[in-house]
Protein backbone atom coordinates (compact mmCIF):
# COMPACT_ATOMS: atom_id res chain seq x y z
CA UNK A 1 0.00 0.00 0.00
CA UNK A 2 1.70 3.13 -1.15
CA UNK A 3 0.60 6.40 0.49
CA UNK A 4 -2.79 5.18 1.69
CA UNK A 5 -4.14 5.01 5.21
CA UNK A 6 -4.53 1.56 6.69
CA UNK A 7 -7.81 1.25 8.55
CA UNK A 8 -7.06 -2.29 9.63
CA UNK A 9 -9.56 -4.03 7.34
CA UNK A 10 -7.12 -6.75 6.41
CA UNK A 11 -9.40 -8.14 3.70
CA UNK A 12 -11.80 -9.71 6.15
CA UNK A 13 -15.50 -9.08 5.96
CA UNK A 14 -15.67 -7.47 9.42
CA UNK A 15 -16.45 -3.88 10.36
CA UNK A 16 -13.88 -1.20 9.72
CA UNK A 17 -12.43 0.47 12.82
CA UNK A 18 -13.28 4.19 13.07
CA UNK A 19 -10.04 5.29 14.72
CA UNK A 20 -8.31 7.96 12.64
CA UNK A 21 -5.83 10.69 13.58
CA UNK A 22 -7.22 14.22 13.21
CA UNK A 23 -4.76 17.00 12.49
CA UNK A 24 -5.50 19.80 14.99
CA UNK A 25 -2.87 22.24 13.70
CA UNK A 26 -5.26 24.10 11.29
CA UNK A 27 -7.87 24.43 14.05
CA UNK A 28 -5.28 25.84 16.50
CA UNK A 29 -4.07 28.28 13.81
CA UNK A 30 -7.63 29.47 13.21
CA UNK A 31 -8.23 30.00 16.93
CA UNK A 32 -4.94 31.91 17.34
CA UNK A 33 -5.83 34.25 14.47
CA UNK A 34 -9.39 34.75 15.78
CA UNK A 35 -8.26 35.53 19.32
CA UNK A 36 -5.59 37.99 18.19
CA UNK A 37 -8.13 39.70 15.90
CA UNK A 38 -10.59 40.08 18.80
CA UNK A 39 -7.90 41.49 21.07
CA UNK A 40 -6.84 44.06 18.45
CA UNK A 41 -10.40 45.21 17.75
CA UNK A 42 -11.18 45.59 21.47
CA UNK A 43 -8.85 48.59 21.51
CA UNK A 44 -10.78 50.29 18.70
CA UNK A 45 -14.10 49.90 20.49
CA UNK A 46 -12.62 51.78 23.47
CA UNK A 47 -11.43 54.62 21.23
CA UNK A 48 -14.74 54.97 19.38
CA UNK A 49 -16.87 55.18 22.51
CA UNK A 50 -18.71 58.39 23.43
CA UNK A 51 -18.73 59.29 27.10
CA UNK A 52 -22.29 60.55 27.58
CA UNK A 53 -24.53 60.30 30.62
CA UNK A 54 -28.29 60.46 30.70
CA UNK A 55 -29.65 63.63 32.26
CA UNK A 56 -32.25 63.42 34.99
CA UNK A 57 -31.10 60.07 36.35
CA UNK A 58 -29.53 59.47 39.74
CA UNK A 59 -26.07 60.97 39.88
CA UNK A 60 -23.21 59.23 41.64
CA UNK A 61 -20.99 62.29 41.39
CA UNK A 62 -20.57 64.61 44.31
CA UNK A 63 -21.77 68.18 44.06
CA UNK A 64 -18.99 70.68 43.41
CA UNK A 65 -17.86 72.96 46.24
CA UNK A 66 -19.68 76.25 46.63
CA UNK A 67 -16.67 78.44 45.71
CA UNK A 68 -16.65 77.32 42.06
CA UNK A 69 -18.72 79.47 39.73
CA UNK A 70 -20.75 77.43 37.28
CA UNK A 71 -24.06 77.81 35.53
CA UNK A 72 -26.72 75.40 34.36
CA UNK A 73 -25.70 75.20 30.69
CA UNK A 74 -28.29 73.77 28.29
CA UNK A 75 -28.12 73.43 24.51
CA UNK A 76 -31.45 72.74 22.81
CA UNK A 77 -30.94 71.01 19.45
CA UNK A 78 -33.56 70.97 16.70
CA UNK A 79 -33.03 70.04 13.04
CA UNK A 80 -33.00 73.76 12.16
CA UNK A 81 -31.16 75.51 15.02
CA UNK A 82 -29.29 75.41 18.31
CA UNK A 83 -30.41 77.43 21.34
CA UNK A 84 -27.89 77.87 24.16
CA UNK A 85 -29.17 78.73 27.64
CA UNK A 86 -27.02 79.62 30.64
CA UNK A 87 -29.15 79.57 33.81
CA UNK A 88 -32.07 81.85 32.85
CA UNK A 89 -30.40 83.83 30.05
CA UNK A 90 -30.91 82.62 26.50
CA UNK A 91 -28.51 83.45 23.69
CA UNK A 92 -29.54 84.11 20.10
CA UNK A 93 -30.39 80.91 18.19
CA UNK A 94 -27.64 79.47 16.00
CA UNK A 95 -28.93 78.14 12.66
CA UNK A 96 -27.67 74.72 11.63
CA UNK A 97 -25.98 75.20 8.26
CA UNK A 98 -23.70 73.08 6.12
CA UNK A 99 -20.79 74.18 3.96
CA UNK A 100 -20.33 73.40 0.25
CA UNK A 101 -18.98 69.92 1.08
CA UNK A 102 -22.02 69.13 3.25
CA UNK A 103 -20.07 69.35 6.52
CA UNK A 104 -21.91 70.87 9.50
CA UNK A 105 -20.69 74.38 10.39
CA UNK A 106 -20.40 74.91 14.13
CA UNK A 107 -18.16 78.00 14.23
CA UNK A 108 -20.76 80.15 16.02
CA UNK A 109 -21.37 77.44 18.61
CA UNK A 110 -17.62 77.18 19.25
CA UNK A 111 -17.42 80.96 19.75
CA UNK A 112 -20.32 80.92 22.23
CA UNK A 113 -18.84 78.04 24.20
CA UNK A 114 -15.49 79.84 24.38
CA UNK A 115 -17.25 82.97 25.68
CA UNK A 116 -18.93 80.93 28.40
CA UNK A 117 -15.62 79.25 29.35
CA UNK A 118 -14.04 82.73 29.66
CA UNK A 119 -16.83 83.89 31.97
CA UNK A 120 -16.97 80.61 33.93
CA UNK A 121 -13.61 78.83 33.74
CA UNK A 122 -14.77 76.11 36.18
CA UNK A 123 -17.71 75.16 33.94
CA UNK A 124 -17.39 71.53 32.87
CA UNK A 125 -20.98 70.32 32.38
CA UNK A 126 -23.48 70.84 29.59
CA UNK A 127 -26.89 69.28 28.95
CA UNK A 128 -27.98 68.65 25.37
CA UNK A 129 -31.74 68.61 24.86
CA UNK A 130 -32.23 66.98 21.51
CA UNK A 131 -35.30 66.65 19.37
CA UNK A 132 -36.19 63.20 18.01
CA UNK A 133 -35.76 64.42 14.44
CA UNK A 134 -32.10 65.42 14.91
CA UNK A 135 -29.76 63.18 12.94
CA UNK A 136 -27.26 61.11 14.88
CA UNK A 137 -24.22 62.48 13.02
CA UNK A 138 -25.28 66.03 13.96
CA UNK A 139 -25.57 65.04 17.63
CA UNK A 140 -22.13 63.39 17.57
CA UNK A 141 -20.54 66.48 15.96
CA UNK A 142 -22.09 68.72 18.64
CA UNK A 143 -20.88 66.39 21.42
CA UNK A 144 -17.39 66.50 19.87
CA UNK A 145 -17.55 70.31 19.81
CA UNK A 146 -18.51 70.39 23.50
CA UNK A 147 -15.66 68.03 24.41
CA UNK A 148 -13.24 70.10 22.32
CA UNK A 149 -14.24 73.23 24.22
CA UNK A 150 -13.38 71.78 27.65
CA UNK A 151 -16.89 70.64 28.59
CA UNK A 152 -16.25 66.96 29.35
CA UNK A 153 -19.46 66.25 31.30
CA UNK A 154 -22.01 65.96 28.50
CA UNK A 155 -25.54 64.84 29.34
CA UNK A 156 -28.14 64.10 26.68
CA UNK A 157 -31.88 64.29 27.26
CA UNK A 158 -34.80 64.11 24.87
CA UNK A 159 -37.20 67.01 24.62
CA UNK A 160 -40.86 66.44 24.88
Amino acid sequence: MAGGMDLGNGGKGGKKPLDAAINLVPFIDLMAVTISFLIMTAVWTQIGRLQVSQAGGPSTEETPPEETKTVQLTLAITPEQLVLTADQSTFDPIPLTRDANGKLELVKLTERLKQIKEQFPDQSAITLQTDDKVRYDVLVRIIDECLGNALPQVSVMATG
